[in-house]
């Protein structure tokens, strides 16, 4: 088991391609990435972004393996960056993307390769407030697709105006091109609103409201989205709920639940319709959605573990 320790507390761990390497991701507003070696435990780089710069708690890896690539703020004027590293030039930036919003959380490549998709908040804040949401009366967030390599803006899609406090968060794409999306919502406490989207380029977002019982339940916050192996149905879990829910990408309906305690980290097996499901007590499940059962994974006794936000499977 690989035991390192954080400068601080992380956010999410992106797996490199090639080697047998981890980034952990800073939660905002750290200033680190942690690249580790998880056969040895070695250090390979600590990446600190430039002055004036905070990490938002997500990166990913380039498929070649050759770039690493993360959301960050820059704190003078607010506005989200794409920050993008060539590990054999040891680390070095070559590119500063403006990630066409506030609050760019997490990003994933297309299938392409050469496609980004951004999930900006919109949600200003600023590292002498802490976390404090700043803006939350003109908040915009927005799903943006940028060129990897350019940094041009190739199409973006915002939730409607009456919806401007429902933030894009988190999510995951599959390989026909569908984007599935985690919102969390900023508005007043009473208000009912749609939790998960789906999106494909060329089409209009489509908010996905569950069951009005099962959406209540999810209390306005979805943590984490994963697509299956198949790619066709998705999970989003909803911590503060205490549940998962499943969705078909298909027809963008609503499956089922999954009730499970402070559940946020989500990963998909090598089988369709199965997911592994994480807990902030440490816990850890399978489920399976053809027989919509739940099983407890059993871990060494003497391993004492507190789930975080995701889970990434090596």
């Amino acid at each position: 088991m690989l035991d390192h320790t954080l400068p601080q507390r992380a956010h999410h761990v992106a797996l490199h391609p090639t080697q047998p390497w981890l980034a952990a991701v800073a939660r905002r507003p750290g200033r680190f990435i942690d690249v580790v070696d998880y056969n040895t435990g070695t250090l390979i780089r600590q990446v600190e972004p430039d002055t004036e710069r905070h990490f938002y708690g997500h990166a990913i890896f380039s498929p070649d393996g050759q770039y690493l690539i993360s959301c960050e703020n820059n704190v003078a004027d607010g506005q989200g960056r794409i920050t993008v590293r060539d590990i054999q030039l040891g680390f070095s930036k070559v590119a500063d993307h403006p990630s066409y919003g506030i609050g760019p959380h997490e990003l994933a490549l297309m299938a392409d390769t050469k496609t980004l998709v951004v999930a900006n908040g919109g949600i200003l804040t600023h590292p002498d407030k802490g976390r404090d949401k700043l803006n939350l009366d003109s908040m915009q967030p927005s799903l943006a697709y940028i060129d990897l390599h350019s940094g041009e803006l190739l199409e973006q899609v915002q939730p409607p105006a009456p919806l401007h406090q429902l933030s894009i968060r988190h999510l995951d794409v599959n390989a026909a091109g569908k984007v599935v999306i985690a919102l969390q919502y900023q508005g007043a406490k009473y208000d009912d609103v749609p939790l998960v989207a789906m999106h494909q380029r060329g089409e209009p977002l489509q908010l996905l409201h569950a069951p009005d019982h099962v959406n209540r339940a999810m209390k306005q916050y979805c943590g984490s989205a994963r697509f299956d192996a198949s790619g066709r149905y998705a999970a989003i879990s909803s911590p503060r709920g205490d549940l998962v829910t499943f969705w078909d990408s298909r027809d963008n309906q609503y499956l089922g639940q999954c009730k499970t305690r402070d559940g946020c980290g989500l990963a998909a097996t090598l089988l369709p319709g199965e997911f592994l499901i994480s807990t902030g007590s440490g816990h850890l499940y399978h489920f399976d959605m053809a027989s919509q059962k739940r099983q407890r994974i059993k871990l060494d006794a003497n391993l004492s573990v507190a789930w975080d936000n995701h889970m990434t499977l090596v």
